[in-house]
């Protein structure tokens, strides 16, 4: 019996953490690598300058798995900024909304991403969509969960008449987890460039840097980030 052929990956790079985890982990299982970022008008648009960085990084580093990165796109959608307020695209205090969601969530952002990296994919002969969604440590977003990239993942293959792969390799791990799955795949020097050169942090903050990367260490994506750290070296010890 043969071996399925590996397939062509479009990798939804933002430049954060999870992002950037999912893009290594797809370099080592995928004949062909592209990444896509989004400029939506986002507070924290440092992610998109650190993202070359990191590509930067991985492509002087890591040799052997730049051979199967490819090229990079980022697309405009400024249209979520102007579709309504929230923390993540104007300059307003984060809080949970009478809804139950954290002020935080920008409706309809990672349906969007996913239609548009379809899109792409379609156009340039890619099989597999990789996303770093989570359902374990995360905000609680529902274009997180599960069930949406399932459903996605109907949606778009009825459209397209294709046969496109959402991969969510993050879906169950928490974000200990992210960091070790890092680890397995570089080291310690892939754990370096992961802190030095991603960026989560929701205030845009690079002024501070901390053992776990840089951020304002107060809002939600730091919380997460400095605690799957924390408990990721604790096990290591």
């Amino acid at each position: 019996m043969t071996s399925p052929q590996p397939k062509r990956a479009l990798v939804l790079f933002s430049g954060g953490q999870d992002s950037a985890t999912c893009l290594i982990d797809a370099l080592g299982r995928h004949a062909h690598v592209e990444t896509l970022g989004f400029d939506y008008g986002q507070r924290h648009a440092v992610e998109l300058s650190v993202r070359h960085d990191f590509l930067g990084g991985l492509r002087s580093q890591f040799p052997e798995l730049a051979l199967r990165l490819g090229q990079d796109h980022v697309l405009s959608v400024d249209v979520l900024k102007s579709l309504g307020t929230s923390a993540m695209t104007h300059d307003v205090a984060i809080q949970m909304q009478a809804n139950g969601l954290p002020n935080t969530f920008v409706p309809g952002r990672n349906l969007l991403f996913l239609t548009l990296a379809a899109a792409l994919a379609y156009r340039r002969g890619l099989q597999v969509l990789v996303t770093g969604v989570c359902e374990t440590d995360y905000s609680g977003y529902p274009d997180c969960r599960d069930d949406t990239m399932k459903a996605l993942q109907v949606a778009l293959n009825l459209g397209l008449e294709s046969r496109l792969v959402i991969d969510t390799p993050l879906m169950w791990k928490d974000k200990a987890a992210t960091w070790d799955m890092a680890a397995q795949i570089g080291g310690e020097a892939m754990l370096e460039l992961v802190r030095e050169h991603t960026h989560s942090c929701y205030l845009g903050d690079r002024s501070q840097r901390h053992d776990w990367g840089y951020g304002c260490g107060q809002c939600p994506a730091c919380e997460l980030r400095k605690s799957g750290h924390e408990r990721f070296m604790a096990a290591r010890n």
